[in-house]
């Protein structure tokens, strides 16, 4: 953890005085709860992961299982205690996220997971999946949503950067103990409306105007479910 630590405040650093992406964040005062807490973040870019984690000092995370396909990887997962899931869903997926959540309940740690389960294109969101009021059921503590326009200056897995000042921000926790459509629909509204309030609309980056707001699914998103729907999973 201490080595992942100093790998993405290297990276953050790359970000800042390298692409000119001007990375701020701020709400740590949502983050002081003591015990175990999730934190819940929109997914805009592959940069949203190296600022989050580079603010902790033991962070646990949830990912599909396409990471393990690099090298070492897998390991490293195995070793931090991630939850890793295939992405295809089903119940095989939940149980193992009581399994895993179970352990680092225990362990009194933060863990981090994207709802949307997809980059999106900035501006806009994917559909919001369950996956994350399982966690918050089974944990039954706080949730911390976390907005962001990091997307405008480093969308999705774009090579291309844009200079400017880029925000992410811990925003008021959810408590625990609210009902699936409740909570989904409030950890949605919290998440996207503070995002799209933190556009920068006079430095547009990626940013298309006419995207803000809209549900888009990608193509990788279509793929998966559509392999679902036809059960093509495992």
């Amino acid at each position: 953890m201490g080595s992942l630590r100093r790998y993405t405040k290297l990276m953050v650093w790359g970000m800042r005085n390298i692409a000119g992406i001007d990375v701020q964040v701020s709400g740590h005062e949502h983050v002081t709860h003591d015990g175990p807490i999730i934190i819940a973040s929109k997914h805009q870019s592959y940069g949203d992961g190296f600022v989050l984690f580079s603010q902790f000092d033991d962070l646990s995370f949830v990912t599909g299982d396409h990471l393990e396909k690099f090298l070492f990887v897998k390991r490293i997962l195995a070793k931090m205690n991630a939850v890793v899931i295939d992405s295809c869903g089903g119940s095989k997926v939940r149980e193992k996220f009581a399994q895993t959540s179970q352990i680092v309940r225990e362990q009194g740690r933060r863990i981090l997971i994207f709802p949307e389960g997809h980059l999106s294109e900035i501006g806009t969101h994917h559909r919001y999946r369950k996956g994350v009021y399982h966690l918050y059921k089974d944990f039954n503590c706080p949730v911390v949503p976390v907005a962001s326009n990091l997307g405008q200056r480093w969308n999705q897995s774009d090579w291309k950067k844009h200079q400017g000042r880029a925000t992410m921000e811990f925003l008021e926790p959810i408590k625990p103990g609210l009902d699936k459509d409740k909570f989904m629909a409030l950890l949605q509204e919290r998440i996207e409306s503070r995002s799209i309030e933190l556009l920068d609309m006079e430095n547009l980056g990626a940013l298309d105007p006419d995207n803000i707001g809209l549900q888009k699914e990608n193509h990788v998103a279509k793929a998966k479910r559509e392999a679902r729907e036809a059960g093509d999973c495992p």
